[in-house]
């Protein structure tokens, strides 16, 4: 994007340590470089997806709260994105926010999310995108548990969860 500053993943702390205060600046003055990017029309997204997901990660929707069983599982696994495949979250950091959302403390690695202001609804969040393909998959807030702090709720219709048994396979 024009006039925005982007850093490196050598730039950015520990994924362990990202703070609050971290996310700010992010969303403020440019996000991580990828670790590589998919761009498709809004046609190709389009068949890809069903309307529901379409609606969701390329319209920034909210699915209803409780909607999805994925808010209340928490086998180990990797959570990836629904459009593009990448590797987001893992299961070890998801936790029972009681939220009605799949909820985590961090993602996977600092180059796989990008962070924006929200201004939408009279709310100001920071809207959490898939960093490879864009693809919208909630908000981040700063009320989660230690040692992050951080709460990212995503839509679980954003996500495609691989249990263990299956990492390693090919795409």
């Amino acid at each position: 994007m024009e006039g925005q500053e982007h850093h490196k993943a050598h730039d950015l702390p520990s994924i362990a340590s990202l703070t609050w205060s971290e996310v700010t600046h992010l969303a403020k003055h440019g996000n991580p470089s990828p670790p590589r990017r998919i761009e498709k029309t809004e046609a190709q997204w389009r068949e890809l997806l069903t309307d529901k997901q379409f609606r969701i990660a390329r319209l920034k929707g909210t699915e209803r709260a409780h909607s999805s069983e994925l808010s209340q599982l928490f086998e180990p696994g990797q959570y990836e994105c629904l459009c593009c495949g990448t590797e987001l979250f893992d299961a070890a950091t998801k936790y029972q926010s009681h939220t009605g959302w799949p909820s985590f403390t961090q993602p996977v690695s600092p180059g796989v999310v990008a962070y924006h202001p929200d201004t939408s609804h009279g709310t100001h969040r920071i809207e959490v995108t898939c960093n490879v393909c864009d693809a919208h998959l909630g908000h981040v807030f700063p009320d989660g548990p230690e040692p992050s702090g951080l709460r990212f709720c995503i839509n679980a219709v954003s996500l495609h969860k691989i249990p263990v048994r299956e990492r390693g396979r090919l795409s």
